[in-house]
């Protein structure tokens, strides 16, 4: 499923982000919150439709505030602080060229839960509303969770551009990635797959695992079962034990997931923990999302029909290689 990946990576990149910031300010490295004022007028700006401008690049040294929407008649200050203190001391700065502006506080390194619902003060009349004008990271998260699949599509592809990946270092070749490069060359669109003979019954496999939104994947894919079989047979040409590395990888994914997911959550966690692993190989040819899912789920169907994942019906032993 797209958005619970797109989430993950938002969740993950901001996250990596926020303890970044609060460690750096612990040694004194501020390079980072210098650089969150503009990140943030990016992100807020795609995130909720503001037209938000650095005040330095407009006005110099306006203390309270750091960024600015004109249009929208909106100010906002961006903080590694989270205090009521801190809040109260940017509304105190001379706002009086601000009268009427929306007063909002991002906090990018520490929860603001505990600011929201308080009473402050507010001598310029700025519009505020505790409850609704405090962001952090989990507030934004919570909005992003929530969005349409077209519009967390797009803040997925603004934090991989603007925040590297905590996997940025590429880890050494895998047979995994290696088996979905090929895979990726496949044409699955215009030729068919073929019947190969199943040790058991999949549907009774199926209903075994409490599997419902899966099963679907599950019917579309398992046609190209025999093609998979034909390409470890060309990969185990490489070296020994090239296609039981791949399985028995996918088997441990499995069992560790397992411990906390079953039925459709299990199926779809297996997805896309294979899909980090594979972005995260030194030898993975990068290609669209979309396509590098479709592999992996062909890929996830073959295994469960060779029973390396998810378990089989009562009797039935590991269907052929």
């Amino acid at each position: 499923m797209n958005r619970s990946v797109y989430f993950n990576l938002c969740e993950e990149r901001l996250s990596v982000l926020c303890t970044r910031v609060e460690l750096r300010g612990k040694l004194n490295i501020l390079d980072f919150h210098l650089h969150s004022e503009d990140f943030y007028l990016g992100f807020l700006n795609l995130l909720y439709g503001y037209s938000l401008k650095n005040i330095n690049a407009i006005t110099q040294n306006v203390e309270g505030i750091d960024l600015v929407d004109i249009a929208g008649r909106l100010v906002l200050q961006v903080s590694s602080t989270a205090t009521k203190a801190k809040i109260e001391s940017a509304l105190s700065k001379d706002l009086s060229g601000y009268l009427g502006h929306d007063f909002k506080f991002m906090s990018i390194s520490k929860d603001a839960k505990h600011l929201r619902g308080q009473i402050y003060s507010n001598p310029y009349g700025l519009v505020f509303d505790s409850g609704r004008d405090i962001y952090d990271v989990q507030s934004i998260l919570n909005d992003i969770l929530h969005l349409d699949i077209v519009r967390q599509k797009k803040i997925f592809d603004f934090l991989s551009l603007e925040l590297q990946p905590v996997t940025g270092l590429k880890l050494g070749e895998t047979n995994l990635a290696s088996v979905i490069n090929i895979i990726s060359q496949e044409d699955f669109v215009s030729s068919v797959g073929g019947n190969v003979a199943i040790a058991f019954n999949v549907d009774d496999k199926i209903e075994l695992n409490g599997l419902d939104v899966s099963a679907e994947i599950i019917e579309d894919y398992k046609i190209y079962h025999h093609r998979i079989s034909h390409i470890y047979s060309i990969f185990d040409t490489a070296g020994k034990n090239k296609s039981k590395s791949v399985l028995d990888s996918l088997r441990k994914t499995y069992g560790k997931l397992s411990l906390v997911h079953s039925g459709d959550q299990l199926f779809f966690e297996i997805v896309e923990s294979v899909v980090r692993q594979v972005q995260a190989s030194a030898n993975y040819v990068e290609m669209p999302l979309e396509e590098l899912e479709l592999s992996v789920n062909i890929l996830a169907v073959d295994a469960f029909l060779r029973c390396k994942i998810f378990k089989h019906p009562r009797g039935a032993q590991n269907a052929a290689a």
